[in-house]
């Protein structure tokens, strides 16, 4: 654990020291970073608890006008400073000049939340910060302001040290804070005890830290109560959870047409991965769809993963697995849901919760976990990049699909490959079959690739064969990754 972190807030060490140390850095000159995320990630928890701890000043903007905030503005300020009446600003180029002056005496944080809404109100107050930080300016030469701004419109935090926007090159640090871990996110639940059960919830709600409280402050006690507490604490329509999958689309400030954005997310959740894919789809050419693909990359509910060994050859995937649950099960069965069957269409959505959810969820973290979990000897050497490709086979005449190619960077000599991987997230074990599959298309790789025999992992939801054990213990090339090892092994 971090030193110093309070108690209440569960993991984000990284976060917290880094916060910690621009806080209070005691160099002179006030300095700007930026904290942004998707809503309910714990941002404003994290935000306060440094406030609190730092004796540092936060004020949380809301959707109101400009004259509404600096009212509000100056109640808060009034009562940081412990004075009896409000202060009344005559406009936010004084409030800022005020604010930067409160780092005077000792390194001091002053945060804004929600800054999106007070630039919404008032465009023209980056402009203010960037004349009241300029290097001769008052703050830069007299106090050790640490100006905090945070906000969960992620285009708008982007963009204010984007291109040619005034506070380009005046920030010191930009955290950005992003949902937790799939290991973090079963610490979390309380169900790391559990892999299986760590995997399903992980599965279905991912890692944002809000969603145990959206889901009655607790998960599953165990395998036997999952599908109940799914259908009580997700598919309800008395659920925080029921419409989430559709509100982080339409909270976002950038979307300004939710329903082809909501199309693309319905695509790609049916497993539609590619830019073609997709466009056939929506029933739009493949240039049409561009700027959908782009603005939900830019608001994290989907990723672009680049192909592993050709060029210009990407795949999307839902990164937001709450997305993924609500365009496959909760928006396709919603009257049914609302008229209280829950644990009947749950049931019966059984086969598109195995293929859909679960198959494609437990690669992306077969890929995670080598990225951020194996160590350099489980994969011949240390992963610069985990991304799936599709190999061209003139023996079977087709291409053939491989969920995990790792490469390691090779100084002034690219990359190469140092390990191939099949992840199955099925109910049935994996048999030889398997690593005979994998040892085939390593053979098929192109040698200007590979170095030293690339290693063969398997990963399995549901374990292996005792035939497939026996073997991968006599070969120093196998690994076999089962969940038990997913979460607590490298």
């Amino acid at each position: 654990m971090t030193a110093g972190k309070p108690a209440r807030l569960f993991g984000r060490d990284d976060e917290w020291r880094d916060l910690i140390d621009f806080s209070t850095a005691a160099s002179m000159g006030a300095t700007l970073a930026l904290v942004y995320g998707r809503r309910r990630q714990g941002k404003t928890l994290m935000l306060e608890l440094l406030a609190r701890q730092t004796k540092g000043f936060l004020f949380a903007a809301t959707q109101q006008t400009a004259a509404q905030n600096l009212a509000d503005l100056g109640m808060a300020y009034a009562d940081y400073r412990g004075l009896r009446q409000a202060v009344t600003f005559t406009g936010w180029r004084e409030a800022v000049e005020e604010l930067l002056r409160l780092g005077e005496d000792r390194a001091t944080p002053v945060i804004i939340d929600e800054f999106p809404y007070l630039v919404s109100a008032t465009p023209a107050l980056p402009s203010y910060l960037q004349q009241a930080l300029s290097p001769l300016g008052y703050a830069k030469e007299h106090t050790r302001t640490r100006l905090i701004l945070c906000g969960s419109a992620l285009t708008t935090m982007a963009q204010l040290l984007g291109g040619g926007a005034p506070l380009r090159g005046r920030a010191a640090m930009e955290l950005v804070v992003r949902p937790f871990g799939f290991r973090e996110a079963g610490a979390f639940w309380g169900v790391s005890d559990d892999p299986e059960l760590a995997f399903r919830v992980h599965a279905l709600v991912g890692g944002t830290p809000a969603y145990l409280e959206m889901s009655g402050g607790s998960g599953p006690a165990n395998l036997t109560e999952f599908d109940s507490w799914v259908a009580r604490r997700l598919l309800s329509p008395a659920s925080a959870m029921f419409r989430e999958g559709a509100l982080l689309l339409r909270e976002e400030p950038s979307i300004v047409d939710p329903t082809s954005y909501a199309a693309t997310l319905t695509a790609i959740s049916a497993g539609n991965h590619r830019r073609s894919e997709i466009a056939a789809a929506l029933g739009r050419p493949s240039s049409a769809v561009a700027h959908l693909l782009r603005g939900l990359c830019d608001i994290g509910l989907i990723e672009q993963i680049d192909d592993a060994l050709r060029d210009k050859r990407t795949v999307f995937r839902i990164a937001e697995p709450v997305v993924r649950l609500h365009q496959l099960v909760i928006q396709r069965h919603e009257p049914e849901l609302v008229s209280r069957r829950a644990a009947r269409v749950w049931e019966a959505c059984a086969d598109t919760v195995a293929a859909k959810i679960y198959g494609p969820h437990f690669e992306d973290l077969a890929r995670q976990w080598c990225f951020l979990h194996a160590d350099p000897e489980t994969l011949g050497g240390a992963a610069a990049a985990v991304r799936p490709t599709e190999i061209a086979c003139r023996e079977h005449r087709q291409g053939h699909e491989v969920d995990i190619v790792v490469t390691e960077g090779i100084p002034f000599a690219g990359e190469r490959i140092t390990a191939l991987g099949e992840a199955k997230g099925t109910l049935a074990p994996m048999d030889l079959p398997h690593l005979q599959r994998l040892e085939h298309l390593r053979g098929l790789l192109p040698a200007a690739k590979v170095g030293r025999l690339p290693k063969l992992l398997l990963f399995a939801r549901s374990g292996f064969t005792p035939e497939l054990r026996r073997l991968a213990r006599s070969r120093p090339d196998v690994e076999l990754i089962d969940l038990r090892r997913l979460y607590g092994g490298a």
